[in-house]
Order: C-alpha cells, then sequence, then structure tokens
C-alpha cells in the first residue's frame, strides 16, 4: 500500500482512507494463516486459548464459549451483518460463521466462490485450468461476477438498508483477495507491466534459517501452472521469470481489491454514514512474495505476520481539522493510478490483532473487556490485548519500546515436509513462538505436545534472532553466533513462553544474560 511507503502499488482509495485515519505501521498477527488468526482478533484471545492451530476444530466446543467482538457488539444493541469471509468459513465456525451468536442476520457469502478453486483459468493452450495466474475476463466467469464484486455490492445494499434504520450497526465486510488463486479482472494487470515488475529484494533462503522454520508453500505447489514448472521440494526455487508474474498478480489484485474498498467507502459518504461509523481496514496475516525464497504466509517473518491497520475515528479526525467536505470520493485507479494523499497519523509502536476487540469496544462507549486471567477457558468475555483508543487520540511523539506482539506458528517435523505449512493438530510436533519488539525479532521452536496443548520451552530444536536496526528484512539469523541455550533453560523452566522470550529481550538490551534477571 502507498500509504504503508511502498510506490510500486497503486491504492488510491486505501491511501485516501489512510489520510483520515490513524496509521498502525507495526501490527502483527498471532498466527499466520485465516482460521487461526481470525478467530483469534475476533474471539480477542491467542490460538494457545482458542486452541485452533489449523481448520479444524471449533473454539466453542474445544476451548471456551468465548464471546466474540460481533456477538459483544449484538449483545449491546448493534445489528451485526456479516459480508464475505469474515469468521474462516467450515468447522472452525461451526458450519455456520458463528450464527446466530455474532450475527443479527445469517452472513452472506457471495455464490461465485463456488468456482474459485474450479477450472476457470484460460491458459496459453487455450484451455481451462485451475491455476494459481488467472487473470480472467469477468464475462466469461460462471455467474459473469467475481467474489469480492458481489460482496461489495451486498455490503452497498446492507448500508442502504441500515441509513433507514434507527439501530446502529457493525458491519464486517470480508475480502478474498488478494488471497490465492489470483482470479482477478485482467484489465488490472494492465497497471503493472511486466518489464516494470522486480523480484523480492532478498530472494534467496537465508544460510542461517532452521529448517523448521522455513515454509514450502504447498499450496502453491498444488496450482496446475506451479506443477508444470516442475520446481523441486522444499526449496525450489520457482524460475525468475515466474516470480516476476506472481508479484504482478498480486499487486493487481491489491489495486482490484482497493477499487471495490473504494466503492463501499464511498457509498458510506453518499449515504450521510461516514460521519459518524467507525472503519477499520485490517487483514488476517501478511503473505511472502519470494523474500525468504519463500511464497504465501505459514511463517513468524514479519512478512507473514504483519498486517495493514488503519483506524478511521470520524469525530477524532474532525477535531484535527483533517475532515474537510466529502472524507471518501470514490478514485478510479485507472484515471489516478499515482494518486497521492496526505499522510495519517503514524503510530510505529507495536501493535497486535487481539488490540481490536477492546479498541472498537471503548470507541463505541461499551464497556471494555477486562484483562484474561492466566487460564481463561472459563472466562466468556475477557481480552488478551490493549485498547488502542490511547494512540487515537493524539499523534505518537515517541516509539513505545516495550510494546511486544507476539506470534507463533506449528510444524509436525524440524524439516519441512507436505504438511509443514498447515498440519493438523495431532500431527504438531514443534511451535515455533515469537515475539517482535521495536528492535528484535526473537523466535524459539520447541517440543508441542498437541494432545495436552503443553509447549516444553526447555526443549528447544531450533532458534532466530533479527537485529532488525541492521537486518529489517531478516535475511541473517544471528541466534547460533551468542550463548542462547543454557541461561534460556533456567527462565524457560519459572515463566509462560511470552514471559519467558519478552525477559530475554530486556537482557538482550541490557547485555545481560538471562540468569542475571532471575
Amino acid at each position: 500500500m502507498g500509504s504503508y511507503g511502498f510506490s510500486g502499488v497503486m491504492t488510491p482509495n486505501l491511501d485516501q482512507l489512510a489520510s483520515e485515519s490513524v496509521v498502525f505501521r507495526n501490527a502483527f498477527a498471532q498466527q499466520a494463516v485465516c482460521a487461526p488468526s481470525r478467530t483469534s482478533f475476533l474471539t480477542s484471545r491467542r490460538p494457545d486459548a482458542t486452541r485452533l492451530y489449523d481448520f479444524n476444530s471449533y473454539w466453542r466446543v474445544h476451548a471456551g464459549n468465548y464471546t466474540t467482538l460481533p456477538q459483544y457488539f449484538k449483545e449491546q444493541g448493534y445489528h451485526t451483518m456479516s459480508v464475505g469471509k469474515v469468521f474462516h468459513p467450515g468447522i472452525a465456525s461451526n458450519h455456520s460463521d458463528d450464527f446466530p451468536y455474532s450475527w443479527s442476520v445469517p452472513p452472506y457469502h457471495p455464490a461465485s466462490l463456488a468456482y474459485e478453486k474450479r477450472k476457470v483459468c484460460r491458459g496459453k493452450d487455450g484451455k481451462l485450468h485451475a491455476n494459481l495466474l488467472c487473470a480472467v475476463n469477468v464475462s466469461e466467469m460462471p455467474l459473469k461476477t467475481l467474489p469480492d464484486m458481489e460482496s461489495t455490492a451486498e455490503a452497498i445494499r446492507l448500508l442502504q438498508s441500515m441509513r433507514e434504520a434507527q439501530e446502529p450497526f457493525f458491519l464486517a465486510v470480508g475480502y478474498h483477495k488478494p488471497h490465492i488463486p489470483f482470479r482477478i479482472p485482467q484489465e488490472f494487470l494492465k497497471l503493472y507491466p511486466l518489464e516494470n515488475m522486480t523480484l523480492a529484494p532478498d530472494p534467496e533462503v537465508p544460510k542461517g534459517l532452521p529448517p523448521v522454520a522455513y515454509n514450502p508453500w504447498t499450496d502453491i505447489r498444488k496450482r496446475e501452472d506451479v506443477q508444470a514448472l516442475n520446481v523441486s521440494f522444499p526449496y525450489g526455487p520457482i524460475p525468475p521469470d515466474f516470480q516476476l508474474r506472481i508479484r504482478q498478480h498480486y499487486f493487481a489484485a491489491v489495486s482490484y481489491v482497493d477499487s471495490l474498498v473504494g466503492m463501499l467507502l464511498s457509498t458510506l459518504d453518499d449515504l450521510g454514514l461516514a460521519r459518524n461509523t467507525v472503519v477499520l481496514f485490517t487483514s488476517d496475516h501478511g503473505w511472502s512474495l519470494g523474500e525468504h525464497g519463500e511464497w504465501a504466509k505459514y511463517s513468524n517473518f514479519d512478512v507473514a505476520t504483519r498486517v495493514p491497520l488503519l483506524i478511521h475515528v470520524p469525530w477524532v479526525m474532525s477535531r484535527a481539522g483533517r475532515t474537510v467536505g466529502r472524507s471518501f470520493p470514490f478514485w478510479d485507479v485507472f484515471r489516478f493510478p499515482h494518486k497521492r494523499f496526505a499522510k495519517g497519523w503514524a503510530v510505529r509502536s507495536v501493535v497486535e490483532l487481539v488490540d481490536l476487540f477492546p479498541t472498537l469496544a471503548e470507541l463505541a462507549g461499551l464497556k471494555v473487556p477486562p484483562p484474561c486471567p492466566h487460564a481463561s477457558f472459563a472466562v466468556q468475555l475477557c481480552t488478551e490485548g490493549s485498547s488502542l483508543v490511547p494512540s487515537l487520540r493524539a499523534p505518537e511523539h515517541r516509539i513505545d519500546t516495550e510494546a511486544i506482539a507476539y506470534s507463533q506458528y506449528p510444524r509436525p517435523s524440524d524439516e519441512p515436509r507436505d504438511d509443514s505449512d498447515l498440519p493438523s493438530l495431532p500431527d504438531i510436533r514443534i511451535m515455533g513462538y515469537s515475539v517482535r519488539s521495536w528492535d528484535y525479532r526473537y523466535t524459539l521452536w520447541v517440543t508441542f505436545d498437541p494432545t495436552h496443548f503443553q509447549a516444553n520451552l526447555s526443549d528447544i530444536h531450533a532458534g532466530e534472532l533479527y537485529l532488525l536496526w541492521e537486518d529489517p528484512g531478516q535475511d541473517h539469523n544471528v541466534y547460533d553466533s551468542s550463548e542462547h541455550s543454557v541461561p534460556y533453560r533456567k527462565l524457560s523452566s519459572v515463566l509462560p513462553w511470552r514471559d519467558v522470550l519478552k525477559q530475554y529481550l530486556l537482557c538482550f538490551r541490557k547485555g545481560l544474560k538471562p540468569e542475571g534477571m532471575l
């Protein structure tokens, strides 16, 4: 996104939203895969509390009857509505998107989504394939539309219905793109000529990367066009010319979503609802585009865990003199591809997606859920995050150097294998626990017992330590160059994993060995 300093992609509508928002530049997901991340931030509980690391369980049955963000608003008198991919579909949300607990009306899913993974991508041979790269003529598609187009139309219809209503509303709109496959309108590729595309700045697998930390991008490999490349497992690499085409399609998918978000926000404006509606834009995880020789999500690197987070609070921006006239006029990316806007308020301190629930509750004037106790399985309403409202009231003058984001990722083995990216719960043997501060990313891969949901923090399989002030791309793992494991075992015997890793970072900054903190 242009509002995050990336000039290579055209996102005029999201950049406009950012100009009228607080922009959190270092927001992180708690696990870089769809279902665990969505369940985590919609309940404000971390994956170890939801006990969901794959797609195969429903938290109300397997962990606790936790109150969700939309459920809390519904219980406070809001009309709650879901469009598109909000909860992850299937078992993870009880095959119902958690209806009727979370939603006032049944969630909407676009009919054209049924064709998303079918053979609808026309290849160079003129035949239809199930490809990764799938820029299409929309008029030739089944139903002559695409899922995110349908979702936008439904969200606009719901907004129009709410203008006449007397009750407050909570509308969640989940866009599928830029999720693979890149089935997008073909005209968006014209924004990114292939001759202008470049490879990732660090396309090689780092020499110091432990094998357990690598994700072998198995979902990418299942697509017909990638299979035709005969790429070796697990490290590849994908041929450079195809890497460029993946990046081209991803950027085009982002611009496609930008245009749809622009239509939705313009409608909010046209209906007179923008004056008193909080708008929050985020994602469930990031996506690797060749960095570290990796693709997709499924890791603890910043490129997989870092997400955009824009929060627009109209009464805050108006007090700051930011909003004059219309808030969100629509910008056609084909007519205004390089439209630039003033920067929003930037918050550089590290924040987490579990912070969204308490933040939105406080913004709506609702009681903020209390902090979760250490064992919270029997507690229906609590939060493992913190409200970000203090950051919305005034520009940030200094980075909170004590702030930390926690992420984790499971693995079935020390070496990459076919299910390394998304192991089922019974097959998880290792958990990669990771902390991200403003200056470090520190990850430990430890033994994990999936039957009892227990990590053995003293049984370390591998470690990663990146010094972000000199290695922002996280390409040089210095974990093995220092004495870590012996003092760490002392810490791990007395503290939970989040406290352990946090204490270790504090020691590292002070030049102490960890036993000096005990």
